[in-house]
This record gives structure tokens, C-alpha cells and sequence, in this order.
């Protein structure tokens, strides 16, 4: 049994969480060593066991690996891990070995049981872990000695890597089984990365540089993160000098192009965004409907006027960035008459109104969408418009995400997608895949249209199982092909994401192929740690 030894951290964290900041006035972004940052995000969720972190993103965790930066899709670097992971000849075994001399947060040391502790808790049924069916691969994971570990999976899978990203916790943190999301590693988290939390209140957290990071001492000695989910207000606290950079939306980043010492900046993202059709509707559950609906969307006219040209069309979940596995043929063009003609055909029939309607039934349902996402409501009401040309009336509905899950499968939802975009398998599984028997094992917005296509399930699976590049890629260009006579969704666009920063005199980080949960952990700050003064 290893010692280990609570600090601050867990035993005093309660008290210096609560006073820490409360007599601060707003952050100054003076500081040398010190940035200020706003985001729409809610603080705390810390727990990956909850999957937080997924795609290594978390300042506080460290993974097995992590990933490099650069242009296009990114690879993958050994973190906690000594090198890159090897597998068996059929991908069903992956050992890795692991780095010494690591210490946690409090103070207490990193070995392979903290490994198997983390991934056994995440495939614990009784941590109800909305990340648990991302991990269904893994059979049985095992440490070798001390510092290697061992993954043994159910089948064959190219793309382990990806869920080699997530941060490791002590295993004492997870000893007692329970709920992910009543982990006190929500609020005091313990991981071995380059921050450490050391004040958290429920709109602002501040993180201080770990000087005993095994990977260096960030320069970068204090980040503040406030949590201001309106975008106008985070515009203008940007403005007023509060603030040392934000994620905006881009009109309203975009304002910010010609003001001194700020910058606007983009990243590529395989981040969608898009409309559910809930298969149970008798109007957005019509094939007709769904594919109708996705020749009368104006994409391009979306990207030039809501996203100011930071964006691309989307048509199915899988982008351009996949290379081989994309198929360009997979697209529906804007063709408003085709898409009354889809409709009449189907006997959709406009009435006096403009409205259709087909065996009384009035072409009429409900998109819902984030109250507090001005993007998402901009898409939404350009969807309406559109569906409404060709005689399908939408009615939004703005609401809290609370508000909104209950209905997941009565309603339309604006939603986003693209949580671990660097393998195919990650991007396009759990959106298109049939949905799963035990609805505890994943998120309840996975495959939000509840559609099943026994074809795409199919050729998902194969290219899951497989270990040939080329019979994977072949089978993403085949479940897009089929996507494509009978989509069941309406994807927009796939956005670039803007952010506004101050120039302090730093080096900051390049670009990131960028997942749908980006913020400011994303952005110049996703390697925060190997900035470095100009």
C-alpha cells in the first residue's frame, strides 16, 4: 500500500475554495505572469471519471497521451506514458509502459494502479458515467508491475489512442463506487498536470502553475477563468480591458479585428452543429421530411452571414479533415424545388396558408435550442426560415439544457457535436449508430434522432473492428453514402472557432484540430503550459 499525503487540496480545500477570492474586486490583467480568461462554460465538473477531459484538453490531468499540435488532424504524444502504446498484431491488446517519479497534486505518487482505478471506474455501471459507452472496447485493464499497464479489449480497435487522452485520478479518489457527478473531484480535483486548482467559486476558478510538474514549471504562474455565459457581456468585459482573451461568437468576435493589442483568431474544428429529426414525430420523423428539409437549408448562406465566413457546410458528421475516410460525393445541395418535390411526392401538400400538410396531419414540429447560446439561436431561426419556404413550419422553443433533455425524443434540438474528433470512430459513432440497449451507458443526446438504419449500424461496426486503414475508410465513405438517402439529421455547418486575445507578450500556443467542447481551454490556451514570454 502506497502513503499518500493530502494537502490543501482535499483536507482544507472546502474553506480555501470558499475565501480565497471573495474580497477580490474584478482579476487585473496586468500581471506579467498572469491571464484572465472568460468563458460561457460552468465551472467545476472537474472528474473525468464523469468525462471531463476527454480529448486531454484538462490543466489539472494529465493522460497517457496527449495531443501535437499543427495543422490537419493531429497526433498523439506520450504523456504519463514513456512512448506511444503498442498493441498485439489484431489491436485487442495495448500495454503501455509509464513515467516515474510522477507525483498528484497532493502531494502522493503516480503508478499503474491509479490507471486501472481510473479506467474501472469510468466502465463502473455505478458511477453512471455518460463517457462509459466511449470506453466499451475495453475489457479488462491491468497493471504489469508498477509502471506498465495493460488494456485487453472485446474486439479489434485501430483508433484506442483517442481514449488514451483522458486524465488519470489517485486511485483512493475512486475507491468507493458511486456517481461520477458527486465525486468531490468535481470541485477538488487531483491529477498530475502542469495547474493545480486552488480557489473555486461559481464564477470564478483560479489555477496556479504546479512548480513541481514533471514536464517543467509553467511559465504562465496563475490562470483565472470566469464564468460569464452571455456572449455579449463577455464582449464587453474583453472591452474594457477585464479581460486577457474569450471565445465569441465570430460576428461578434469579428468587431474586435481592428482594435489595438487584440487579435481575432480561428481554429478548425470538427465541432458541428445541426438539428435532430426525433424519429417518434410524425412530421420531423418522415423520411421525406428529414430529406426534403436537408435540400432546403441554405448552408452557405449560414457560414457567410451567422459565422462570418469561419465555417464550413455540413452534411454529415464527417468533415473534410478525415482525409480518406471522407467521401465528397456525400452532400445535399441547396435545391428548394427539389425539396418540394420531395414533399409532394410524399403527399406533403402546401395548404392555403403555405403549410403542408398529409393525412391531417399539419408539417409542423418543435426545434429547441440553448437559451443562452446566441449561435445556436442564430442557426435556429435560419433553419426555420428556410424549412418554412418550402412549407414546414418550425417552431423554436429557447430553453436550459435541464428543460431540454427531458424531451430529447419529442423534439428537435439545435445541437453540437465533435467531442473526440481524431479518429472517424470517435466523430461519427455515437451520432449515427443505432442507440444503445442500456441507455445508462452513454449521454442521452447519442444519436438524439433515436433513428436506427441497420446498414449504417453495419458498416460502423466494421470500420470500428477493423485494423486496415483502407477497409475502415471504406466503410466511412459507405455509411455516408447511405447518410445521404436517408439522413437523420439536418447538419449545418462545421465552425471554426473564434476567440479574442490581448497581446501580453506571450508565444502562444499554434494551431489544434479543435473538438465541440473548445472554450478557452481550447483556443491559443489549449498548451498553455509551453507558452513562453516573447
Amino acid at each position: 500500500m502506497r502513503l499518500r499525503v493530502r494537502s490543501l487540496c482535499t483536507v482544507g480545500a472546502a474553506l480555501a475554495l470558499a475565501i480565497s477570492l471573495s474580497a477580490c474586486g474584478a482579476p487585473e490583467t496586468g500581471s506579467p505572469d498572469a491571464i484572465v480568461l472568460a468563458d460561457a462554460h460552468e465551472l467545476g465538473g472537474y472528474n473525468p471519471v464523469a468525462g471531463y477531459g476527454a480529448a486531454g484538453e484538462a490543466k489539472v490531468y494529465d493522460g497517457l497521451l496527449r495531443l501535437s499540435g499543427g495543422t490537419g488532424m493531429p497526433g498523439f504524444t506520450p504523456a504519463l506514458a514513456t512512448e506511444l502504446p503498442t498493441a498485439t498484431a489484431d489491436a485487442t491488446v495495448w500495454t503501455a509502459p509509464l513515467r516515474q517519479g510522477v507525483r498528484f497534486s497532493d502531494g502522493s505518487d503516480f503508478d499503474a494502479a491509479d490507471v486501472v482505478a481510473t479506467y474501472r471506474a469510468i466502465l463502473d455501471p455505478a458511477s453512471a458515467s455518460e463517457a462509459r459507452s466511449s470506453f466499451s472496447m475495453i475489457d479488462t485493464v491491468e497493471a504489469v508491475g508498477t509502471h506498465s499497464v495493460r488494456f485487453t479489449l472485446r474486439h479489434p480497435y485501430a483508433a484506442f489512442p483517442t481514449k488514451l487522452l483522458i486524465g488519470i485520478v489517485p486511485s483512493e479518489s475512486v475507491a468507493t463506487p458511486g456517481p461520477a457527478t458527486e465525486s468531490p473531484l468535481n470541485t477538488a480535483p487531483i491529477g498530475t498536470g502542469p495547474y493545480r486548482l486552488t480557489s473555486l467559486e461559481p464564477t470564478r476558478a483560479v489555477f496556479e502553475a504546479n512548480e513541481n510538474y514533471w514536464g517543467g514549471a509553467p511559465s504562465v504562474k496563475r490562470l483565472t477563468l470566469l464564468y460569464v455565459p452571455d456572449d455579449n457581456t463577455r464582449a464587453q468585459r474583453m472591452a474594457t480591458g477585464e479581460l486577457d482573451g474569450t471565445s465569441l461568437p465570430p460576428l461578434l468576435a469579428a468587431t474586435f479585428a481592428d482594435r489595438p493589442s487584440m487579435s481575432v483568431r480561428s481554429n478548425t474544428s470538427a465541432d458541428w452543429r445541426g438539428v435532430s429529426m426525433p424519429a417518434g414525430d410524425p412530421v420531423a420523423g418522415d423520411p421525406a421530411v428529414r430529406l426534403a428539409l436537408n435540400h432546403a437549408v441554405d448552408r452557405q448562406a449560414m457560414i457567410d452571414n451567422i459565422l462570418g465566413g469561419f465555417g464550413r457546410p455540413a452534411y454529415t458528421p464527417i468533415p473534410e479533415v478525415f482525409g480518406d475516410a471522407h467521401d465528397p460525393s456525400a452532400v445535399f445541395a441547396f435545391d428548394p424545388a427539389r425539396a418540394a418535390q420531395i414533399l409532394d411526392t410524399a403527399g406533403w401538400r402546401a395548404g392555403p396558408d403555405g403549410v403542408r400538410a398529409k393525412d391531417g396531419v399539419r408539417a409542423r414540429f418543435t426545434v429547441m435550442y440553448n437559451s443562452t447560446d446566441t449561435l445556436r439561436r442564430d442557426l435556429a431561426l435560419a433553419f426555420a426560415s428556410d424549412a418554412r419556404k418550402v412549407g414546414i413550419e418550425v417552431d423554436l422553443e429557447a430553453l436550459s439544457w435541464d428543460r431540454i433533455e427531458p424531451r430529447i425524443e419529442q423534439a428537435g434540438i439545435l445541437l453540437g457535436g465533435g467531442e473526440e474528433p481524431y479518429d472517424p470512430d470517435t466523430q461519427a459513432y455515437r451520432t449515427l449508430h443505432s442507440p444503445a440497449a442500456d441507455p445508462s451507458a452513454g449521454s442521452p443526446y447519442d444519436n438524439a434522432s433515436r433513428h436506427v438504419d441497420p446498414v449504417i449500424d453495419a458498416e460502423l461496426d466494421t470500420a470500428r473492428r477493423s485494423i486496415d486503414p483502407a477497409v475502415r475508410a471504406a466503410a466511412y465513405r459507405a455509411v455516408q453514402r447511405r447518410y445521404a438517402q436517408d439522413p437523420s439529421h439536418v447538419f449545418l455547418v462545421h465552425l471554426d472557432h473564434t476567440y479574442v486575445v490581448r497581446d501580453s507578450g506571450w508565444d502562444t500556443s499554434g494551431p489544434i484540430l479543435e473538438p465541440h467542447a473548445h472554450g478557452v481551454t481550447w483556443g491559443p490556451w489549449w498548451s498553455l503550459q509551453t507558452w513562453s514570454r516573447r
